[in-house]
C-alpha cells in the first residue's frame, strides 16, 4: 500500500470538501476519482485494486478524522502561524496539506512525526505553489514539536 497516494487523495479531498462544501459521504466515495472519458463514454469504472482500495480506505480515516476535528486543527494551525500571518491568508492547496497533516500529528500517534512531515512537504512541493512546501514545513516542525 501506498501511504503516500493516500495521503494525496486524503489533501484532495478536503480540499474539494473546503471549496465546495459537499458532504463527507460524498466525498468519502471517491467518485470524483473517476475518468470524465469513463463518465461521458457511458461505461462502468473498473473495480479498483487491492492496493486502491487500502489507500482509500486509509485517505478515508484521515478525512473523516480531520472533518471531525476541524476546529481544534484549525486552532492549532492558527496557534503556530506567525504574528503577521492570519489563517484567512493560506491559500486552499497549502490548508487542505497542513489540515491533513496536522490531523496525522494531533491523532496518529504510531506514525513517526518526521514522515508525516516529510510527506506533506513532498505533495505541497507536486501540488502547491513555488514556496508553499517551505511554509508548511516550518508550521508542521512547530506542531509535530508540540504534539
Amino acid at each position: 500500500m501506498s501511504r503516500r497516494k493516500g495521503r494525496i487523495l486524503a489533501f484532495q479531498a478536503l480540499y474539494s470538501w473546503d471549496v465546495s462544501r459537499a458532504s463527507i459521504d460524498d466525498i468519502l466515495t471517491f467518485s470524483w476519482l473517476q475518468k470524465d472519458s469513463e463518465i461521458e463514454a457511458g461505461t462502468e469504472p473498473e473495480e479498483p485494486s487491492e492496493n486502491a482500495k487500502e489507500e482509500r480506505l486509509f485517505a478515508s480515516l484521515i478525512i473523516s478524522g480531520t472533518i471531525s476535528h476541524i476546529d481544534e486543527i484549525d486552532g492549532v494551525i492558527t496557534a503556530h502561524l506567525s504574528a503577521n500571518w492570519s489563517f484567512d491568508r493560506i491559500n486552499k492547496v497549502a490548508l487542505a496539506i497542513l489540515r491533513t497533516s496536522t490531523y496525522e500529528l494531533m491523532y496518529q500517534k504510531e506514525i513517526d512525526p518526521k514522515i508525516v512531515i516529510d510527506e506533506a512537504v513532498n505533495i505541497a512541493k507536486n501540488y502547491g505553489t513555488d514556496d508553499s512546501y517551505k511554509f508548511i514545513n516550518a508550521i508542521l516542525d512547530k506542531i509535530g514539536k508540540n504534539e
